[in-house]
């Protein structure tokens, strides 16, 4: 009906104007008389009850009507069989034995012809800190995301252990991957259960290995109940550095074969971001690292780093080796540096 998309406010008057029509009919046609009264304060309960039926039918049908179009796009993706994200390997995965090698792997995330990866080719190599460098919308995020198993490639391929990504059980492969991005999210919870959330099969001494290996066991030791100190909502009872360090103790209570640390100090304070690299330097001796970061300072003692940029690799090396070549690296590390000395 039509009614159901008036305006709030004619639909709040609607019922005192049906009354007003109906004390005029009233008076013109019955005569005032006093049996009138009682009619009309049962429509005019009646009018009020309908009136708040009428809102909520209008402000849901609104929703609806807003949402359409998000629906029917939405109904079109579930209903497609082709999806470049569906991944159906059998394959266990259990540890990593060789580099991980992409071999002519690009991307897209539409129909169209524009690539968010273009032809990429480059080893991981097993044991060793690859950082991947480059400007927001260089492609950084979308081999996370091809790696993870968010996507499968829109071309070429991913070689683990000498086989193709798409091979292994997602399910094994994303058992031996842990992640610590910038964004942490902490429950409404003690700090032991929050650590368990990446194995809740942890034993409490794994648990704390993993914390003083994070370099969290000391502070946990400070709070009021230790271990099993609730943290509040987002764990805003501790600080940044905090977080960051029990998200790293988190990631390392998996034992996973790859870590993946996407701006993982970027909001750090010195002193934090020194705990969590003395942290990871421990770690990296036995995992496959892959390191996004926009502060060079982080990433200068990789083993390798590849700088991206529009979904290619434009150059990679060490630090020192990119710093001689004197090109975009060079670059991005002198104006970092100048800003810091500023």
């Amino acid at each position: 009906s039509l009614v159901f998309y008036l305006p709030e406010p004619i639909l709040e008057t609607l019922p005192m104007v049906a009354l007003g029509i109906l004390a005029v009919s009233a008076v013109l046609f019955e005569g005032g008389t006093a049996t009138i009264l009682p009619l009309l304060l049962t429509f005019l309960l009646a009018l009020q009850r309908l009136s708040a039926r009428l809102k909520g039918t209008s402000t849901t049908i609104t929703f609806l009507v807003d949402n359409s179009a998000r629906m029917v796009r939405l109904e079109t993706i579930l209903d497609q069989r082709d999806k470049v994200f569906e991944h159906s390997g059998t394959e266990q995965f259990t540890r990593l034995r060789e580099d991980i090698e992409f071999k002519s792997v690009s991307l897209s995330y539409s129909n169209d012809d524009n690539l968010a990866l273009n032809n990429l080719t480059f080893t991981l190599p097993r044991h060793q800190v690859t950082a991947l460098v480059g400007e927001s919308g260089a492609g950084k995020s979308s081999i996370i995301d091809l790696f993870i198993g968010l996507y499968q490639p829109t071309a070429g391929h991913i070689l683990v252990n000498g086989r193709p990504l798409a091979d292994y059980c997602l399910e094994d492969w994303r058992r031996q991957i842990g992640v610590v991005s910038q964004d942490t999210f902490i429950f409404n919870d003690s700090i032991l259960e929050n650590l368990r959330y990446g194995r809740p099969s942890a034993s409490l001494d794994e648990v704390v290995e993993a914390a003083k290996a994070a370099q969290a066991h000391r502070f946990i030791l400070a709070l009021p109940d230790g271990y099993e100190t609730v943290v509040g909502e987002r764990g805003y009872k501790l600080s940044g550095g905090q977080r960051q360090r029990l998200a790293l103790a988190r990631a390392l209570i998996k034992q996973p074969e790859i870590l993946i640390l996407d701006e993982a100090t970027s909001a750090l304070d010195s002193e934090s971001e020194k705990l969590i690299q003395q942290a990871l330097e421990q770690f990296q001796k036995e995992r496959t690292v892959i390191v996004i970061a926009h502060r060079l300072s982080t990433i200068a003692e990789a083993d390798q780093i590849l700088v991206l940029e529009r979904g290619e690799v434009v150059e990679h090396g060490t630090h020192k080796s990119l710093l001689h070549q004197g090109e975009r690296y060079a670059r991005y590390w002198k104006l970092q540096s100048s800003q810091v000395a500023a």
